[in-house]
């Protein structure tokens, strides 16, 4: 430890002011490019309009990030974080596996009324428009996609082990139907301006959920 301290203080101050500034500009533009990417769309969204948002020159933009693809990248890591995180801290106030799926209804449920990024669901968004011509965000929205089956059939197999959910689960289907249902349900209620199909989805999973618990 003592020599760690040492070697701290031989490290010029300015270069700590240096990478606390770039951390700074990197975050801001993550978040004016986000809010701009989710509710404008990526393709609509151009250097231009991330410019004026910020306030930085499109060179300040690219020092940063080296194309607007890789922007595009870093962002929907960003916003798919910020929504990661506020459903795991949901799913940590419950104690068994049943109520931990269930504060994932209520978390996506929330997105009708009070999104907690505007614009909507990131992954929902990002999914929309990905194809060919943009691989890197198609393979991000599909590394978060995974990420969050994934921590479903996590809540699943600690269900089962704790003896909360039947052991004859197919926690693949399972996670794959839950998080189709509840991603499409935005969709539609997003495009009817209702909470009914997020209402029926969310009502039908609770059943699903019910139907595997001990």
């Amino acid at each position: 430890m003592v020599i760690q301290k040492n070697l701290l203080f031989k490290i010029p101050i300015g270069i700590f002011v240096t990478m606390r500034n770039r951390e700074e500009t990197m975050g801001l533009i993550l978040h004016k490019a986000g809010m701009l990417f989710n509710s404008k769309g990526y393709k609509a969204t151009s250097i231009s309009h991330i410019t004026t948002a910020t306030g930085f020159t499109k060179g300040a933009v690219y020092r940063h990030f080296k194309s607007k693809e890789k922007l595009e990248e870093q962002t929907l890591a960003y916003l798919t974080g910020i929504m990661l995180d506020i459903l795991t801290k949901r799913i940590k106030t419950q104690s068994n596996a049943g109520d931990k799926l269930r504060a994932v209804l209520d978390y996506f449920k929330s997105y009708i009324d009070k999104p907690p990024i505007k614009g909507g669901c990131p992954l929902l968004n990002a999914a929309i428009e990905v194809d060919d011509g943009n691989p890197l965000l198609r393979k991000k929205a599909n590394s978060v996609l995974e990420i969050l089956k994934g921590s479903i059939v996590h809540i699943l197999n600690r269900g089962i082990e704790f003896g909360q959910i039947v052991k004859t689960v197919d926690k693949n289907y399972f996670s794959t139907i839950m998080v189709a249902s509840l991603e499409g349900a935005i969709m539609m209620s997003k495009l009817s301006r209702s909470d009914n199909d997020i209402r029926l989805v969310v009502g039908h999973l609770e059943k699903m959920i019910s139907d595997i618990e001990v």
